[in-house]
């Protein structure tokens, strides 16, 4: 390659991270940056030609973690994202959380490439605990509508039945009407039954691929039959510790969802993907701990959208945009992800959405009852 051709490339390099929406810098052997996007600049606060003359321990609070990432990366060579970082400090802001990724640069040994997204995880998981209570909330009033609802209405359409016998055929569609109405609201009541079971979840190795075929046979035989259906596997996926009927209820809600939100367009496509995410951590609120969830599966669709006034509440029930929908199949997903250890996050643009859910790999525990006993016997 010419002098000429690599400055042409350099520059194309530029003009591409430049265009990237978020802070990119690099951070050489020596842990000066090296360089930094034109976000950066403004993240920093800092020229490019002044982040270049220093470290990133200048910038961020003393101890920061970022700073152990950055040396885990080199260790490994392998890339790490990091959720929930605090980075706050005088130079950057007094509240600054990001999300972090960090990639190791092959072809300069010791140089990492971190990238910064102040869109933090923080957002998602506390939006996921709000969830989770709602889910509680509708667990409440389930129970008392089972009880105090249900036996009243099984009243109600007996007396319906009876009047039936002995009315016109003009005041039998009435009838009829109160013994179809009351069937419905007795429906309703029983899907809302669904929140109030708290017995422990059966878990156990299943295989991903296995439960998105079966959805995918369904909606193909079903309500998506005219809908193209792509996959975008990692054959290599570990097994998800999960309970197999729960996740197919969970993957046939959000594939139904996508069909509605794609109705009848001629070029519809839903895509099912899977992916190992091997750097996906979490905090739990309340604690200092982080939980691993690297398994990645997605459903996404190119429907219209999901508005945004109605985005950050998708998941709470009652919520639907169906004009016949009770807004409990989303909840209910929610409800499942979470009971599982997991999270479900909704993203939308007016070119389509996608629902993705993390969630943890099953490990063997017989073989970490061993790495017990040898790190004992250590």
């Amino acid at each position: 390659m010419t002098a000429s051709n690599r400055a042409e490339v350099t520059d194309a390099a530029q003009i591409v991270l430049n265009t990237i929406r978020r802070p990119v810098i690099m951070i050489g052997s020596d842990d000066r940056i090296s360089y930094a996007n034109a976000d950066a600049e403004d993240f920093f606060r800092s020229s490019a030609a002044m982040l270049a003359r220093s470290t990133l321990e200048r910038f961020v609070p003393f101890g920061s973690p970022i700073l152990s990432l950055i040396e885990q990366v080199r260790e490994r060579l392998a890339p790490v994202n990091e959720y929930r970082v605090d980075i706050s400090s005088p130079r950057l802001g007094i509240e600054k959380v990001v999300d972090i990724y960090v990639a190791p640069v092959p072809e300069l040994p010791g140089s990492v490439v971190v990238m910064f997204q102040e869109r933090s995880m923080a957002d998602k998981i506390d939006r996921q605990m709000t969830h989770r209570g709602a889910a509680r909330s509708v667990t409440g009033l389930a129970a008392m509508l089972a009880h105090e609802i249900k036996n009243p209405l099984s009243g109600i359409r007996g007396a319906a039945q009876l009047l039936e016998t002995s009315v016109s055929d003009e005041d039998r569609a009435l009838t009829r009407l109160i013994t179809d109405e009351t069937d419905r609201i007795v429906a309703l009541v029983d899907r809302m039954e669904v929140f109030s079971d708290e017995r422990p979840i059966d878990r156990y190795p299943v295989n991903i691929h296995v439960v998105l075929d079966h959805v995918k046979a369904i909606a193909r035989n079903g309500f998506a039959r005219k809908i193209n259906m792509v996959e975008e596997y990692d054959p290599s996926l570990p097994p998800v510790f999960a309970n197999r009927d729960q996740l197919v209820q969970v993957f046939l809600n959000l594939v139904k969802n996508a069909a509605e939100a794609i109705g009848s367009r001629s070029d519809g496509e839903i895509k099912l993907s899977t992916a190992f995410r091997p750097g996906m951590r979490v905090s739990v609120p309340g604690s200092q701990d982080r939980v691993s969830l690297p398994l990645e599966f997605c459903v996404h669709d190119n429907g219209a959208g999901v508005s945004e006034d109605i985005l950050p509440i998708i998941f709470d029930p009652f919520i639907t945009t169906k004009p016949n929908g009770s807004g409990l199949g989303l909840a209910l997903v929610a409800k499942i992800v979470g009971e599982h250890g997991g999270v479900i996050e909704c993203e939308s643009t007016p070119r389509g959405t996608m629902f993705r859910v993390l969630m943890p790999a099953w490990k063997d525990t017989s073989l970490l009852q061993e790495e017990r006993t040898e790190g004992s016997k250590a």
